[in-house]
This record gives C-alpha cells, sequence and structure tokens, in this order.
C-alpha cells in the first residue's frame, strides 16, 4: 500500500512453499503422511545412506504442472534436477535437490481482487523441490531434536515478482492461492501443519522511487492473517528506521504472533552461493506435448469458474456464489444437493445460513458434516411445498436429523406433529377469534396502522403452536379484516 501520508511506499515479494498431495516422497517411496511417529517414514534413500539412489515422482512433476498451467506459466518441457548445497541440520544429504536454471514453470501470474480492484500478481517462477527435515527445540531442555519425516516430501516453490504493495494484497494473493491449491489438489493447503508456509521479501522506498529499498525478509508466517500482521508491523519500522536516519539492515526476521512484532534472527551481508550444479544421479527429463496436454484436460472447475456457473446455471448473486466457492468441499457438498432438488436458491440459502451456522458451532469442516446431501434436499422441499415453515425446519427438524442422521426428514415431521397447517376450514375460527379479541387493534388497523396485520398473524402462529401457513393465515386475515 503507498504510504502516502508519509511518503514512502510498500514493496513486498513472497515466496511460498506448498508441500504436494503425492502419496510418496519426491525421490522414494517412505510416506508423506502428516502425524506419524518421529523419524517413521524414513529409508536408507531419506537418510542418504551411501550407496543409495533417487528415483523421481511422477506425481510430483504431474501437480506441479497443473500449478503452472493454472497460472499461466510457461511450461519448461526440457528440465533437470540440481544439488543446492548448504549445512542445515535436518537436511541428512547436506544439500537440497532443486530447481535453478530451469524452473518446471516461468513467468506466470494470479489474479487478485480487493477493495482497489482486481491485479495480476506476477510470478518469477514455480520450481520443484525437496522438503527438509525438522528440528525441534522443546522436545528436549538440552538438545534439538530431529524428525526427519519430512524430509525428501516433495515441494513446489512459487516465487513472486515484487510487486505486492500492500498487507491487503498480500492477504488477497495468499487467500486466493489456498483456495486454489485446494481446488487443483495440488496440496492441502494447511498451513498450521506446514504445508503451505510463506516468507515474506518486504522494502519500503520514498514514493516515486524506481530503485528497490534494502530488503527484509521475514521467515515461516504459518496463517495468513500472521502474513498480513508481519508486513503491517513491519512496514511500519522500516519507515520509523529511514525518518530517523537509521541504516536499514538486509537481515532474516521471524514473527512473534503474541506480541504482533517481528524480530532479527541472523543479518545477510550478500547472497549465500549455493554452488548448484546437475544432480549427477538423476537423467535430465522431458515433458511431451501429450503429458502436458493431458494434464491440462485434467484440470477441474476452478472457483471462479463455478461461481460464475452459480450465478448463471441456478439465479445466485455473485456474493452468494463467492461464499459458495470459498471452500472446495463445500461447494462440492452444494452441487450434490442441487442434485436433488431444483430449489436452487432455497438450496444455497440453507448452505450458507443453517448448514454454515453448524459448522461454525461445531468448529468442523462440511466433511463432518452428518447430514447426507439428499436428506438436506428433502428437507429443502418439505419447505418449499409448504409442508413445513423455514422457521419449524430450521429450529426443530435440522437440529434433530444433525442429532440423528439416520433419521429422514418426512418422519421426524409426522412424528414431532409440525406438519404445516394450511387448512381454511381449521384456520377460519381461528382468524375469527384472534381479530375479536383484538377489536381495538383491528380498529387501528383500519385507521391506517398497518403495521398490526403482524400482531394479527403472530397471535395465530401461538394459537396454532406455529403450524399454521403464514401465507395462507395472512390472506384469511386480509380477508376477514375487509368484512370487519
Amino acid at each position: 500500500m503507498k504510504r502516502e501520508d508519509h511518503g514512502y511506499e510498500t514493496v513486498i515479494g513472497l515466496e511460498v512453499h506448498a508441500q504436494l498431495l503425492t502419496e510418496s516422497k519426491l525421490f522414494c517411496g517412505d510416506s508423506t503422511a502428516f502425524g506419524l511417529g518421529p523419524n517413521t517414514s524414513v529409508s536408507p534413500i531419506t537418510l542418504a545412506h551411501p550407496g543409495t539412489l533417487p528415483k523421481m515422482n511422477r506425481k510430483a512433476i504431474e501437480l506441479a504442472v497443473r500449478m503452472g498451467l493454472v497460472c499461466h506459466c510457461e511450461i519448461v518441457k526440457k528440465n533437470y534436477f540440481v544439488r543446492k548445497n548448504y549445512f542445515y541440520p535436518d537436511l541428512p544429504k547436506g544439500y537440497q535437490v532443486s530447481q535453478h536454471s530451469t524452473p518446471i514453470c516461468k513467468g506466470g501470474y494470479i489474479t487478485i481482487k480487493t477493495a482497489s480492484g482486481t491485479k495480476d500478481i506476477m510470478l518469477n517462477r514455480i520450481h520443484l523441490e525437496e522438503d527438509a527435515g525438522k528440528s525441534l527445540h522443546d522436545v528436549d531442555p538440552e538438545n534439538t531434536c530431529i524428525d526427519h519425516n519430512r524430509a525428501g516430501t516433495p515441494l513446489i516453490e512459487m516465487v513472486t515478482e515484487p510487486c505486492i504493495n500492500s498487507s491487503e494484497e498480500a492477504f488477497a494473493f495468499m487467500t486466493g492461492l489456498r483456495k486454489l491449491v485446494r481446488y487443483l489438489d495440488v496440496c492441502d493447503g494447511n498451513m498450521e501443519e506446514g504445508s503451505l508456509r510463506c516468507d515474506v521479501n518486504i522494502s519500503v522506498r520514498k514514493t516515486g522511487e524506481k530503485k528497490l529499498g534494502t530488503k527484509v525478509e521475514i521467515k515461516n508466517l504459518n496463517s495468513i492473517r500472521n502474513i498480513r500482521r508481519a508486513i503491517e508491523y513491519e512496514e511500519q519500522r522500516l519507515i520509523r528506521c529511514l525518518q530517523s536516519g537509521e541504516t536499514i539492515l538486509q537481515q532474516t526476521r521471524g514473527f512473534d504472533a503474541g506480541s504482533g512484532t517481528t524480530y532479527p534472527i541472523r543479518d545477510k551481508e550478500e547472497a549465500d552461493d549455493y554452488r548448484y550444479f546437475p544432480e549427477p544421479d538423476l537423467t535430465p527429463f522431458h515433458l511431451s506435448d501429450e503429458f502436458v496436454s493431458g494434464i491440462s484436460k485434467s484440470i477441474p472447475s476452478l472457483p471462479e469458474e463455478k461461481a460464475r456457473e452459480y450465478v448463471t446455471r441456478y439465479a445466485l448473486t455473485e456474493n452468494e456464489a463467492e461464499v459458495l466457492v470459498e471452500e472446495k468441499d463445500f461447494a462440492a457438498y452444494f452441487d450434490a444437493v442441487v442434485k436433488h432438488t431444483s430449489h436452487y436458491k432455497p438450496a444455497a440459502n440453507w448452505m450458507l445460513g443453517p448448514v454454515r451456522s453448524w459448522l461454525n458451532e461445531n468448529k468442523t469442516e462440511i466433511s463432518s458434516f452428518p447430514l447426507h446431501p439428499g436428506q438436506l434436499a428433502e428437507l429443502i422441499g418439505l419447505v418449499e411445498s409448504g409442508k413445513i415453515s423455514f422457521s419449524t425446519a430450521s429450529s426443530k427438524v435440522f437440529p434433530v436429523l444433525t442429532t440423528d442422521p439416520l433419521r429422514s426428514p418426512g418422519s421426524v415431521v409426522s412424528e414431532m406433529d409440525l406438519a404445516q397447517q394450511s387448512d381454511i376450514s381449521f384456520l377460519q375460527p381461528i382468524v375469527e377469534e384472534v381479530l375479536n379479541k383484538f377489536a381495538s387493534k383491528v380498529s387501528e388497523y383500519k385507521k391506517g396502522k398497518k403495521g398490526l396485520l403482524a400482531l394479527f398473524v403472530g397471535e395465530v402462529m401461538k394459537r396454532t403452536k406455529g403450524k399454521a401457513d403464514p401465507e395462507v393465515t395472512n390472506q384469511l386475515i386480509l380477508e376477514n379484516l375487509k368484512s370487519k
């Protein structure tokens, strides 16, 4: 965001690591499952024993290409892996197998939407590499422990150009990116589990200057909210440094989520020399046109496309459609519901109303929602056919079904005697009784206080324990008032 009030502007580039949804690691058959016991998903290849040889994971390459195609990248078909040499305690080989001059995807962009409008966030590259293990500093009071389970897990690293200018844009980019990788089944997007991680490169400069300011890197941000908070803190810190005449050090910083502040980890005088050279144990690989074309044809409907479909096919508003497609599984559940009913708008209202409220109250995802889509469609049908009111369905039937999902909506309505009463011969005497009891209010109504109609309807509802059909009741009351 341009800080016109300070005369400075912020320039941000993001480096995002996404663990790919493969069953095995990038160069061996060890499992990539999360949550296994420490050092149980390892083999001689993961641990870099002498004489072991890696073998490429075809699925990882497919997922990287899939991401690149959706991000409008150039797919680099003649390719190879390199060794990136650096010492890290949880990198068993002492080097990382990655890509350097030939990233599998070059260029591209992701379009974001903010209050200021839409903007293309340009990508420099997407490349494949293996993850390192994990250092654990809180297991032993005197020693750092190492868990190698994550070592060798396939990653894509997405590097943006320095074209992001605010925490809002960074937030929108990461929100859109997480949605995208989930829709594509490229990554599960769980930042709390470390499968989606982000580093922020940030600098500030005087408004209008072309030269970038001294860059600071904020490492390992573990939530989209914290990415925004870290940027907002750091841009203000950098501006204060410039205003006071301090020299900004090029350094790596961490983020303390508790205090909302960044702190220095190490200074960085110059770029690291990783001594890249081609990985001698892996042959170069070539991606055929047929291979890339096959991946392109397998790409599912993306959020924007689904939202447009919901607007045109189901007559939903743009806002309703955008909220429905926010999470892939949530949209998939809605798709399943409308296969059982043609009441599209009410189905959307139920998803965005009672269903989402239930998920929020129970702090869970749609995958744990107990009702089958067909059950929800049946409940919607009971409301739309006038058998029960929405109020009865949402406040009485829905809670029973979520507690006992083996029951059908129809059986719950029958057993609880909740069927809506629309028989005029049943309702007419009750309407007359209400209007007679509130004769003075009837007089006020006839003098112009039309809001009293709600009072009469409410009284009929009380006497029928909420079972009176609101539409029929309303019409009956109006007809009776004419004769008063």
